[in-house]
């Protein structure tokens, strides 16, 4: 099992940057894929995007494809959310998971952070 902490939440003018942190423990961190996803008033959790065990690799949804960039650090077990040119209807509670594989759904991850709100003001 793993403990997954984000952070890096907070308000922010729209075309503006957040970066979100995700502090991982509790399992070789270098063996996980890591999730990004995001869950708006109302709506369903949805998948942000992915990156691989090492780093190399990332995959986006078209919604912050150009604008978010995953990163990670595994000698901080941390993986990071850069986000940019924020829009109002990026505003959600954003969460980290964690997997054994680059899975783009919610129902493949089982290890879930508490998650982090992130408001973009118009």
């Amino acid at each position: 099992q793993v403990q997954l902490v984000e952070s890096g939440g907070g308000l922010v003018q729209a075309g503006g940057s957040l970066r979100l942190s995700c502090a991982a423990s509790g399992r070789a961190f270098g063996t996980l894929c890591m999730g990004w996803f995001r869950q708006a008033p109302g709506k369903e959790r949805e998948f942000v995007g992915v990156i691989n065990r090492s780093g190399d690799s990332t995959y986006y949804a078209d919604s912050v494809k150009g604008r978010f960039t995953i990163s990670r650090d595994n000698a901080k077990s941390t993986v990071y959310l850069q986000m940019s040119s924020l829009k109002p209807e990026d505003t959600a509670v954003y969460y980290c998971a964690a997997s054994l594989v680059m899975h783009i759904s919610r129902s493949d991850y089982a290890d879930w952070g508490q998650g982090t709100q992130v408001t973009v003001s118009s």
